[in-house]
């Protein structure tokens, strides 16, 4: 496999801790074998205090980079229908959610460093300068020192930077890109990758290419600098694995950067 560009950095980052109660969604134990950084549900779309604090000393144990990871308050729905709330409710609940990630974050000894939206609510602050104007507020409100991590080609990629955040661009290794650069609707074929090895192999080609490889396999440029797989994707384990190993042959490790804060760039 060829290698990579030189001086890239890659974080590897996937959601974590979305179970609830005596409910479990994804292997987390596993993935954080695997990726460098881990965004915590904060108990609105999954996820409850025991679940968090597990899941923030797991990622300790292993090195991890944590984050918060708040989304609508839909545990039917687990956050991936839209909900209508004011700009203000909205940004005081993406505080609430950032809140309760640093009390109990800090409670199990590894404090979280960044946050990612998650679902619906992650999908807006792409389309919508007014919804990620209210999340990068709330961010910076409880904590402009945290590290906003956005959907690549975003508005809240955009407007982070405006407001003085330090900000870092993803991309999705088992979602499919449309000829815009976003998401492939869940509704429609080639939403979902599951194959492991041709998900990572287009990760690789991404990465080379700083660029969104669409369905058609055009490319769109975009700032690159972290890789998520769903925690919940089937498959999962094996392809956060896959994405890693290739990365490493292509002459890249992934690292975590996402914990670099304001004082430390300053």
């Amino acid at each position: 496999m060829p290698a990579l560009p030189p001086n890239i950095a890659i974080d590897l980052n996937s959601d974590m801790g979305e179970g609830f109660g005596a409910y479990r969604m994804g292997d987390d134990e596993a993935i954080l074998d695997s990726v460098t950084s881990a965004n915590v549900a904060c108990g609105f779309h999954g996820g409850d205090p025991e679940i968090m604090a597990r899941t923030y000393t797991l990622a300790k144990a292993k090195g991890v980079t944590v984050g918060a990871h708040p989304g609508y308050p839909d545990l039917w729905g687990f956050g991936r229908r839209d909900m209508a709330f004011s700009l203000g409710e909205l940004e005081r609940l993406v505080a609430y959610q950032i809140g309760a990630a640093l009390a109990v974050s800090t409670y199990a000894g590894h404090p979280i460093r960044y946050v990612k939206c998650h679902g619906a609510l992650g999908q807006q602050t792409y389309h919508s300068a007014e919804i990620a104007t209210a999340v990068c507020r709330a961010v910076k409100a409880v904590d402009p020192s945290l590290v906003m991590l956005s959907i690549a080609r975003g508005q809240q990629d955009r407007i982070a930077a405006e407001m003085g955040l330090i900000t870092k661009s993803e991309i999705y290794a088992d979602r499919g890109y449309d000829e815009t650069g976003f998401l492939v609707s869940r509704k429609l074929p080639g939403a979902l990758l599951k194959d492991p090895v041709q998900a990572a192999e287009r990760i690789v080609r991404m990465v080379r290419e700083g660029a969104i490889e669409t369905t058609s396999g055009a490319y769109l440029p975009a700032r690159i600098e972290s890789v998520c797989v769903h925690s919940d994707t089937p498959g999962a384990v094996e392809m956060a694995a896959q994405v890693r190993t290739l990365l490493e042959k292509a002459g890249l490790t992934p690292v975590s950067y996402t914990h670099l804060r304001a004082h430390e760039t300053e």
